[in-house]
């Protein structure tokens, strides 16, 4: 197999149009390619308003040595490929199984993958399935009354389910878990395309189906998914684990537990503290979500395109990064094109914002985390859970501001400092209950100033970035957990047998990632399972 890199093709291309491209370039006629796949698409938009995809295809021909020595071209190589393969099934089932606390993207791969072989596992969930979960979330959105066990945060599929559904990753892949992870998320609904695209998306609207079809696997694989199972506390025996209690009351004996809890389980972080597992603060960032109209995001990103074009490349993203003056890094996060602020509350009288799209990311409103680094050095407790403390201070001061409604201001009121009156007419499209405020004073004096010096800076990247209408809603909190459970090369923390995964514990950011690293804790538990 030939793999064919740099094959430039045009917005619109089809099937044939790449395999007479990948034809010519390898000197053969198009009937001479078997089978071809295409690996990575992505745009190029350096020259815009002409822009096309580059693509890596990999092609199946006859004579491939004699083809590639007369080529010569660095553009065609040999296709490596690293095809996964899990380490080792289980024999029978096992008398303890293994209990994986959390139904977010890394809990769910980590059991899907111990069900398939033979493990069993137990799928602990805090909060509701996903489709009691998503009548809650609207509910609260309409209403402002917060549920603090079924909400934005908590609940199948964990926090990335009420969000954009992003799928790309920057983590290196040297065994082949992500495509595995992605080729599993298209068997489980999410569209095929995920695979192969530079910035793949699934969308909230299609990932509450993926998470049911996952859920639903597990189960018939083996597996048990157990809701409103909150993990309160554990047993030990000899420094090893040797059970978990649920609501407090209900006990399960096992050896193996993976602590896939979400970066917003801060009631757990506190029972994880109090039973001395090691726990380090963690650096994250903090900030606020920051709206534009997507047709001016489609016009810096893309140039001047007919609205057929428009349709084929769909609403434009944007990625932004500065290094100011205070010695503090701002940049976007979680970019949301078509998409919508969210109230994504977890706890009463604390008030956390998110981003999220749908599929079509057609809300023709762009929005974006523009964030600031914080450090342990910026948290007055110095205890482990000291960027917990930082958050909630955030996220109280946030309600306040509003009566609980997400507080929103224009760049041009907060750089005068006062609070924005009328909010009709805004560019905004936000799920939950929002009232204008004054956002100034929310953050520490230094953060505000680095903000506002970056803003000015992603103004001369991107035209009106920093106009004065932008519209800013406060306070984006989660970006990540603002812990680390510390775990060993075997994946084990400090207590053995229980291994920290995922987001929450420090050691993944975004739903692929997280994944991966579910997987990857999947493979140490059924090692040390089958020793």
């Amino acid at each position: 197999m030939l793999r064919v890199n740099q094959c430039k093709v045009n917005i619109h291309y089809t099937e044939e149009d790449v395999r007479r491209k990948v034809a010519g370039m390898l000197r053969v006629k198009p009937d001479e390619i078997r089978k071809m796949e295409i690996r990575k698409e992505s745009l190029d938009a350096r020259k815009k308003p002409e822009l096309y995809y580059s693509l890596v295809v990999d092609v199946h021909l006859d004579n491939e040595k004699k083809i590639l020595a007369r080529c010569r071209q660095k553009d065609i190589t040999v296709a490596e490929t690293k095809n996964y393969r899990f380490p080792v099934t289980a024999e029978k089932r096992p008398e303890k199984s293994p209990v994986i606390v959390g139904a977010g993207p890394a809990g769910l791969v980590c059991a899907y993958y111990l069900a398939k072989h033979g493990f069993a596992p137990i799928v602990l969930e805090r909060g509701k399935c996903v489709e009691e979960r998503m009548e809650d979330v609207e509910r609260f959105w309409e209403t402002g009354i917060l549920d603090p066990g079924s909400n934005v945060q908590f609940g199948e599929g964990g926090a990335g389910t009420f969000s954009d559904g992003k799928l790309n990753t920057l983590v290196k892949d040297k065994f082949g878990r992500c495509r595995e992870v992605l080729q599993l998320f298209a068997a489980m609904g999410a569209p095929d395309d995920i695979v192969y695209k530079q910035k793949p998306h699934v969308g909230t609207d299609l990932l509450v189906d993926m998470v049911r079809n996952l859920r639903n696997a597990i189960i018939e694989a083996g597996g048990r998914v157990q809701f409103q199972s909150q993990v309160t506390d554990f047993e030990t025996k000899d420094g090893n684990i040797s059970a978990v209690i649920i609501n407090g009351k209900e006990r399960i004996e096992t050896d193996h537990v993976v602590l896939a809890i979400g970066h917003s389980a801060r009631d757990t972080f506190e029972m994880l503290l109090k039973n001395r597992m090691e726990m380090q603060p963690k650096a994250f960032a903090v900030g606020y979500r920051v709206q534009h109209k997507q047709a001016e995001i489609d016009l810096a990103q893309y140039g001047s395109q007919s609205p057929e074009t428009l349709e084929r490349l769909g609403a434009a993203s944007y990625k932004l990064t500065a290094q100011t003056s205070t010695g503090r890094g701002v940049y976007s996060f979680c970019m949301c094109p078509g998409g919508y602020v969210v109230n994504a509350s977890s706890e009463p009288e604390k008030l956390a914002v998110n981003g999220m799209s749908y599929r079509s990311r057609d809300s023709r409103v762009a929005n974006s985390a523009i964030i600031i680094s914080v450090t342990p050095e910026d948290f007055r407790d110095k205890s482990p859970l000291g960027g917990v403390e930082f958050q909630r201070e955030l996220e109280h001061r946030a309600y306040t501001l509003a009566q609980g409604k997400i507080p929103v201001q224009t760049l041009e009121d907060y750089k005068a400092g006062k609070a924005t009156e009328d909010v009709q007419g805004l560019t905004l499209c936000m799920k939950g209950r929002f009232a204008g405020a004054n956002l100034r004073g929310l953050l520490p004096a230094q953060m505000e100033d680095a903000f506002l010096e970056a803003m000015e800076a992603f103004g001369k990247s991107i035209c009106r970035f920093d106009a004065s209408g932008t519209v800013l809603a406060g306070i984006e909190s989660r970006t990540s957990s603002p812990v680390k459970i510390v775990r060993d090369e075997t994946g084990e923390a400090s207590v053995k047998g229980i291994y920290p995964c995922g987001e929450g514990a420090g050691y993944a950011g975004g739903i692929t990632s997280a994944a991966m690293d579910g997987l990857l804790i999947a493979e140490k538990v059924a090692v040390s399972m089958t020793k």
